[in-house]
């Protein structure tokens, strides 16, 4: 074991507790990996080229990385991190390297600098905590690495022991990565899964223009509503080709209507013949297409998964330069009690309907969302996202929704990261942290090892699979 991994880290202080979370840990330790939803690039496992430098390996395509090393001044263009006009850019692998190594003491305390270190002691067997005076040496042994077969995506995805990971891709996405993956032969399941926001969301950049490429794609009339809606429809239908058990929603609230078919044509004509389109049109459209999308869940069978509340590209000067995806997605309060209550009314009491919430807004959980969920019987509890996947926010997301929803009524763990040596690191955290919470519950009498067994594999695997229909 490297000197960068404690055998008990993450585990309780109190001995007798952390005896019995060292004897779950050991029960889901080597339990293969479901990860039900990330957004790594399917051109990884499609090509198996190896990765380029440790750079573009660990920092250039992780914003958990750059955005830590931007909030300290650093210009994303220094970190190597495409600019949309295709400026200019560090490109030299060693000087980022060496910026990151010189900056890593920014990270302390972070679950960035827990997956990091994980990823450089497992995988390339480095002992020494990365900083200036190492940077040049860490950087040569996984580069050299690198180079190796056995660090081409394939095989590190199954050293990882993953059972089946799911991209994420846009609806106008030819999928021709995963079409080269099928061809391949290749025994690694990597499936999609169907994110419809370029094509739901009328303040989504490109709207038009993206729905006219949706048309051409489909041979529907996606500005007409009936063409609109079957155009979804067939899409959903090629991305389940692929393997799709889910479909994903990125929404800037939890807001659902259910408006009278005629109104609802009206809105869509609307916000396609409008320029700009009103904010409140832009909200009821979103929320109209949930409730739509829940039906075609119903038909097809697709879970669905609604990730609410982040601001998107909060900094105007650095989605400008460099688009989405770059660390400036803030949290935003989020309210789900009387937003959810339209597509709840209509589709909540369906049990063969998988509806994950997730949510940036912890004040939500004991409040709206257990409950919420404890009741539904097509609603289920997303594990904590994002921001809070962390020690601390996976506890105080075990503690404020298990005596409202229970177990049974998470899905266990998703890493949703773009970022693939982490993955395992992600799943290790998140496995450490529930045999502790389930440890607390045992040493306190509430419940059983054998159950807290139980418990422990369900949360790190058997959750998961059930509830993406895995």
């Amino acid at each position: 074991m490297s000197s960068l991994l404690h055998p008990d880290r993450l585990l309780p202080a109190d001995p007798a507790v952390r005896a019995v979370a060292r004897r779950l840990y050991a029960e889901v330790e080597a339990l293969p990996i479901v990860s039900p939803h990330g957004h790594t690039d399917p051109r990884w496992y499609a090509f198996n080229e190896t990765f380029p430098d440790p750079a573009r390996l660990f920092v250039v395509p992780d914003h958990y990385v750059f955005r830590m090393l931007y909030s300290q001044g650093i210009p994303l263009e220094k970190l190597g991190v495409p600019r949309i006009d295709g400026g200019e850019t560090e490109q030299d692998g060693r000087a980022i390297w060496r910026l990151f190594a010189a900056n890593y003491h920014l990270f302390r305390g972070t679950p960035t600098r827990a997956w990091l270190d994980h990823a450089f002691a497992t995988l390339f067997g480095l002992e020494e905590r990365l900083s200036e005076k190492t940077a040049d040496a860490a950087y040569d042994r996984i580069a050299e690495k690198l180079q190796q077969d056995a660090f081409r995506p394939r095989a590190l995805f199954e050293r990882f022991n993953i059972e089946v990971i799911a991209t994420t891709e846009s609806p106008l996405d030819d999928l021709a990565a995963h079409a080269e993956i099928r061809a391949s032969g290749w025994g690694g399941r990597v499936v999609t899964a169907y994110r419809p926001d370029p094509v739901v969301d009328p303040e989504f950049e490109g709207f038009s223009a993206n729905l006219t490429r949706f048309g051409e794609i489909t041979g529907e009339d996606t500005f007409s509503w009936s063409g609109y809606l079957a155009a979804h429809r067939k899409r959903r239908a090629f991305f389940k080709t692929f393997g799709a058990t889910s479909s994903d929603h990125g929404h800037p609230t939890a807001a659902t209507f259910d408006l009278p078919p005629a109104e609802a044509e009206a809105l869509f004509r609307r916000v396609t013949r409008n320029a700009p389109v009103s904010a409140q049109d832009a909200e009821l459209f979103r929320g109209q297409m949930l409730t739509e999308m829940a039906r075609m869940s119903l038909e097809d069978g697709l879970v669905m998964q609604i990730h609410p509340g982040a601001v998107r590209n909060h900094n105007g000067q650095i989605f400008a330069r460099f688009g989405r995806d770059k660390g400036a997605d803030i949290p935003s309060p989020t309210e789900y009690v009387r937003a959810l209550k339209p597509l709840l009314d209509r589709f909540g009491n369906e049990a063969g309907l998988t509806i994950i919430l997730f949510t940036l807004d912890e004040t939500s959980y004991a409040r709206e969302l257990a409950p919420l969920a404890g009741h539904y019987p097509a609603l289920r509890l997303g594990p904590a996202w994002w921001f809070h996947d962390s020690p601390e926010g996976m506890k105080r997301f075990r503690t404020m929704t298990t005596e409202t929803a229970g177990f049974y009524n998470t899905v266990g763990f998703n890493d949703d990261t773009r970022a693939f040596p982490s993955i395992p690191a992600r799943h290790d955290v998140a496995r450490r942290i529930d045999c502790s919470f389930l440890a607390e519950l045992v040493c306190e009498h509430r419940l059983d090892e054998d159950e807290a067994v139980e418990v422990a594999r369900d949360l790190a695997y058997g959750l998961a699979k059930k509830a993406y229909k895995l």
